[in-house]
């Protein structure tokens, strides 16, 4: 059970971007060349924020 006034507690938002960036850095990881298109839509804006 988690204690809301701790620091170590995030929000829904801070984990959704923490799994984001990993994702990124584990592609980074398994490919010599990572490659992100970008679209200027939405999902390529947010992309390019976690990225």
């Amino acid at each position: 059970m988690s204690v809301p006034d701790s620091p170590y507690v995030l929000s829904h938002l801070d984990v959704l971007e923490s799994e984001g960036v990993h994702v990124f850095r584990e592609v980074a990881g398994e490919f010599e060349r990572p490659v992100l298109l970008f679209s200027g839509g939405k999902d390529s804006i947010v992309m390019l924020h976690l990225a």
